[in-house]
């Protein structure tokens, strides 16, 4: 399932439909590990663009394009979602990112 999360049509029956079961036996899956599939694919899409917007060699792609490549179609509710979850904006990440790569490399 993890090379498919950039696909923004992920969904519980396609997922239930690739492995041959139920959309509820998906769901109860995820409920016994304490989570949703909404909220694991959630969590899993923003961890993506952390971990790409943390890293200098992506740092010529703009955001909606990391957005994008870890499953958002919707930039606005990207910029929400991860600020919510990280408690600053992708452009934040970028900046912060930015300025350690400089402090780096002038050691």
């Amino acid at each position: 399932m993890a090379d498919r999360l950039r696909q923004p049509e992920l969904t519980v029956a396609t997922v239930a439909a690739r492995h041959g079961i139920t959309p509820r036996y998906v769901q109860l899956l995820f409920e016994g590990e304490g989570t949703t599939f909404s909220q694991f694919v959630l969590h899993q899409r923003l961890a993506r663009a952390h971990r790409l917007l943390s890293d200098p060699r992506f740092a010529r792609h703009s955001i909606s394009t990391i957005a994008t490549e870890a499953g958002f179609d919707d930039i606005s509710y990207f910029n929400r979602c991860f600020r919510r979850r990280y408690g600053a904006t992708p452009s934040d990440i970028r900046e912060q990112t930015r300025r350690q790569d400089m402090a780096q490399r002038t050691r």
